[in-house]
């Protein structure tokens, strides 16, 4: 799939969402928001069943949709941190979309979104403090209709125990 058609897809599933889009969300506690970080855990969890078996990176290939990109940046014994993408050929370099860096808390059951970079690289949430409550909101709500969206096009990162994925590869962000 190509960027145009990547564009339009993406704005489908921002007309399917309506007023559930990550753009127009108030954030409502911070109890609430924890709530999210529990809900995007299941559906990562159901989208990679098996991420402490993954070395380096993985591609997940749905026939007619976007490759999905993982890629591990750190593990420690209770929390995983890794960036999920889109991948684009930009003529001269890969570029990454909408690259968000993810932390899987194993123990809590929770998965946070520490970053991301969203509508063509225009709005990004990086280095965000502790108490940034409505970019939290955004990015996070962001990802629980993306991974609804993903997990609907029966993406998923199987990785049989024997098995490892390829190592990262050079990208421009």
């Amino acid at each position: 799939m190509n960027l145009k058609a990547y564009q339009d897809s993406l704005q489908a599933l921002i007309r399917n969402t309506g007023r559930y889009g990550c753009e127009d969300v108030v954030p409502v506690d911070f109890v609430s928001l924890m709530d999210m970080y529990e809900d995007n855990f299941i559906k990562l969890k159901k989208l990679i069943p098996h991420i402490e078996r993954i070395e380096g990176s993985c591609v997940s290939k749905a026939q007619g949709h976007l490759d999905l990109h993982l890629i591990i940046i750190e593990r420690s014994r209770y929390t995983t941190t890794f960036t999920l993408s889109y991948c684009f050929n930009d003529d001269e370099h890969l570029r990454m979309e909408p690259n968000l860096k993810i932390r899987i808390y194993h123990d809590a059951g929770l998965a946070e979104v520490m970053s991301g970079k969203l509508h063509h690289g225009r709005l990004v949430l990086d280095n965000l403090p502790a108490d940034a409550l409505k970019q939290k909101w955004q990015l996070n709500r962001f990802l629980a209709k993306w991974l609804k969206y993903s997990l609907r096009q029966q993406h998923g990162f199987d990785v049989h125990p024997l098995t490892t994925c390829a190592p990262p590869t050079e990208i421009v962000d």
